[in-house]
């Protein structure tokens, strides 16, 4: 990854994933939509577009919708990643309700070392063989 990460906090990588998830086949995300998912007030989203913004993470325009930018895509990915692979761990591995694991997962995908989601991938795709 040539990009250095920039580190944000735990909010800002769950509004940049909800723009991610949102945003598919080439449109954007609406603040609406992404208040929606993160089940937050329209007031906090278009306050953290504009952090996410400065960030150089996302375009917005108002009242227009929002595009991850090349860092911002990077991140977001990263951030989803790590939330698929702990989440699959979870439900594959230790046997935890969908629900919870999604839970768990989102908690943690914050805070986890890069050295820990490679040992979880690493450890699923040997217990697959």
């Amino acid at each position: 990854m040539g990009i250095k990460m920039e580190k944000l906090t735990f909010t800002m990588e769950n509004y940049l994933e909800a723009i991610y998830e949102l945003a598919t086949d080439g449109s954007g995300a609406r603040v609406s939509d992404i208040a929606e998912r993160l089940g937050v007030t329209k007031a906090s989203t278009n306050s953290a577009m504009a952090t996410l913004s400065e960030k150089g993470l996302i375009t917005n325009e108002k009242y227009k919708e929002i595009f991850l930018t090349e860092k911002g895509l990077e991140q977001a990915k990263f951030t989803s990643r790590k939330h698929h692979v702990i989440r699959k761990f979870f439900i594959d591995i230790l046997q935890i309700e969908q629900a919870i694991a999604d839970e768990d997962a989102c908690a943690i995908e914050h805070v986890i070392s890069n050295d820990s989601i490679r040992a979880m991938e690493k450890y699923m795709n040997d217990t697959e063989q």
